[in-house]
């Protein structure tokens, strides 16, 4: 088993974007249509202004960011914005993956962007922990 591993590397940016888009396209589709106009975006941190905004001192504790205007806020007289937005961040995901340790990196990254869609239709972190936890 050690030998599975001697040639393996971490994700490059690429390889970890590519992941999240095909994390993305295997959702159900019904779920994919009522995303609608979302923007999925990968780096490797959160940049220093989203990090101060959200009073984050480390880096490695925000994994994705769900930005804009989740659908039960929105309203026909609102001024249209632009798309929402669903930032993955590559480093903090790698370092929770090895610290969970029982879990895939691709059903982690599955796990964080479906986290950041639910914040899209309107859910919070503490509705999404109660319907983890069925």
């Amino acid at each position: 088993m050690t030998n599975q591993w001697a040639d393996r590397k971490a994700p490059s940016l690429e390889e970890f974007d590519a992941l999240a888009r095909d994390a993305l396209s295997r959702l159900p589709a019904p779920f994919r249509a009522l995303c609608g106009d979302v923007v999925l975006h990968v780096a490797d941190f959160a940049d220093n202004d989203t990090l101060a905004d959200l009073s984050i001192d480390d880096p490695f504790e925000l994994t994705g960011l769900f930005e804009g205007i989740d659908v039960t806020s929105r309203s026909i007289d609102d001024i249209p914005g632009g798309p929402n937005h669903v930032h993955l961040y590559r480093q903090p995901i790698l370092a929770e993956w090895i610290d969970h340790g029982d879990v895939t990196l691709g059903a982690l990254v599955q796990h964080v962007l479906v986290h950041e869609i639910g914040h899209h239709f309107g859910l919070s972190d503490d509705d999404m922990d109660r319907i983890e936890d069925r």
